[in-house]
């Protein structure tokens, strides 16, 4: 080497290079994995889309998964109430999904069994001049997407975990839609509101109401996972290692998240996902993807389930959920597999 600096645009090509490089042989990599695994059971896998961006790692795994020897990769637009439904139905096998939405699901019976935890942060709860903490939401009014989903039930879990009672001392108000819901609090109809992904930064631009719970900051919230892979039962037992390389795929994506925001907001605004690329780099930054690799998602579960069988919004004790409704072979394995 001579010594002589680069220039910006040489610095920037030789980080592009050096980027293009590691990312060739960690594909290379990858792909001398797969071949040395046993053959998958089934070569299609049908993914429920999800509409918040927190999801990333699902849509990043694309590449992985058709590398893995998955020919057909679906991407299911269900609609963003109607993924559980899809799982525990069979329209689709697996997906990321937020817990609190997830419980409601796992109290009535449905075939759905948590594989892994993924990330932890999505949620940020704004509130107006009224409100300054968990607790003066008591007598006050939330806006929510729907009762049952994500927003409604982790807020019931703070609210239990302060104790009020979010059945009784609580009014709620659902929106038509998840977008609707923002707009009531925007609007002045609620003194609160849960939001998710996306909603927070869009938020904050318009300088609407103000922070008193970040879960990627605030404990106990921040110790817990937002965002789990849930998978179909029946497609679990009838093809682990199908189940296996898709979960992988998902987790590396995680990585991959936490390592380069930027890479991963690119693909968001390239793919439309979101293509608000500033947002989409807030959120990926905001988020820890790194989290899989050190929290144990069974404390996750059994923490809102506690808090909201204590109020009566479940029926079912943790323990019985965490049995039923759990497998984490899959992800014990990939600890150790995905060390580095």
């Amino acid at each position: 080497m001579n010594g002589l600096p680069l220039s910006d645009a040489g610095r920037r090509r030789f980080v592009l290079g050096a980027t293009a490089m590691a990312a060739t042989s960690l594909l290379a990599r990858y792909r001398e994995s797969a071949a040395a695994e046993p053959p998958l059971e089934t070569r299609r896998i049908r993914i429920v889309h999800a509409p918040s961006i927190c999801t990333a790692p699902m849509y990043l795994a694309e590449e992985l998964l058709r590398m893995d020897g998955f020919a057909d990769v679906q991407y299911l637009p269900l609609g963003s109430r109607n993924g559980p439904f899809a799982v525990a139905e069979g329209r689709g096998d697996i997906t990321m999904w937020d817990t609190p939405g997830l419980l409601p699901h796992l109290d009535a019976g449905k075939p759905i069994v948590l594989l892994a935890g993924v990330h932890g942060g999505c949620y940020e709860l704004f509130a107006n001049e009224r409100v300054r903490a968990i607790r003066d939401l008591k007598g006050k009014t939330v806006s929510i997407w729907y009762f049952g989903s994500g927003d409604h039930t982790l807020l019931a879990s703070m609210l239990a975990y302060v104790g009020i009672n979010p059945q009784n001392d609580v009014k709620w108000i659902a929106g038509d839609n998840m977008r609707n819901a923002m707009e009531l609090f925007a609007g002045g109809k609620a003194d609160a509101f849960l939001g998710f992904a996306q909603e927070p930064e869009e938020l904050r631009a318009r300088k609407i109401g103000h922070v008193i719970v970040n879960t990627a900051e605030d404990r106990p919230w921040s110790q817990y996972f937002c965002c789990m892979v849930a998978a179909n039962r029946e497609f679990t037992q009838r093809n682990p290692v199908a189940t296996k390389r898709v979960l992988r795929a998902i987790l590396k994506s995680a990585d991959l998240c936490a390592t380069d925001p930027q890479r991963a907001a690119r693909f968001l605004s390239d793919k439309l996902y979101e293509p608000r690329y500033q947002i989409g780099l807030n959120v990926m930054k905001g988020l820890p993807y790194n989290r899989w690799r050190e929290a144990d998602p069974e404390a996750t579960l059994r923490f809102h389930a506690l808090r909201l069988h204590e109020v009566g919004m479940i029926k079912s004790e943790p323990n019985q959920l965490v049995s039923q409704n759990t497998d984490w072979r899959f992800l014990n394995e990939l600890k150790k597999e995905l060390k580095a």
